[in-house]
């Protein structure tokens, strides 16, 4: 199994590049839960056989107590910012998203992988959320629930619906309606 250190950048390669196409995954702070690194990693590695994949983890900013949460978002968005190329279309991981089923994202993913050769990188903020230049950037806001994950949790959980995404796509029998 794949195993995920803390503030590094992983790059999954797949067999079937999808037009040169890759999957960014971009998440602020580090994942310091080993079993949440473990399930992490699986799921990661089991989506190198459908496309390119590229996961980033910004490091936490530092000596946050004295900066306001506006002070600590823009921070962190500049660090998010850097990971993304001008073609990218970035869909971020927010609450205010739209939620969907996992055969609506896989049909998403899908399309935009038949239409468009761009990259496309979701992100997922930091406890505060993005900064309004994250969200200007952004193309596109994606819910996982109304329910609140910790964000930990929240790159597994997304990891796992990627890769069920794509068993959809190619009708493998992973996902039960």
């Amino acid at each position: 199994m794949l195993q995920i250190p803390s503030h590094i950048t992983i790059f999954v390669y797949a067999s079937d590049n999808c037009k040169g196409m890759k999957i960014k995954l971009i998440s602020v702070g580090k994942t310091d839960r080993e079993w949440l690194r473990a399930g992490l990693g699986l799921y990661l590695d089991r989506l190198r056989h459908y496309i390119s994949l590229e996961f980033t983890e910004i490091p936490d900013i530092r000596n946050t107590a004295a900066m306001t949460r506006e002070t600590v978002k823009a921070k962190e968005g500049e660090l998010i910012l850097k990971q993304i190329a001008p073609g990218d279309h970035v869909v971020l991981l927010d609450e205010r998203g739209k939620e969907m089923t996992s055969a609506e994202l896989a049909k998403l993913l899908e399309d935009r992988i038949s239409l468009y050769s761009s990259n496309i990188v979701f992100v997922i903020g930091g406890p505060y959320g993005f900064s309004e230049a994250v969200y200007g950037r952004s193309n596109a806001k994606l819910s996982l629930s109304r329910m609140t994950f910790s964000h930990q949790m929240a790159r597994v959980i997304f990891a796992e619906q990627l890769y069920r995404a794509f068993t959809i796509i190619r009708g493998e029998p992973y996902h039960h309606e």
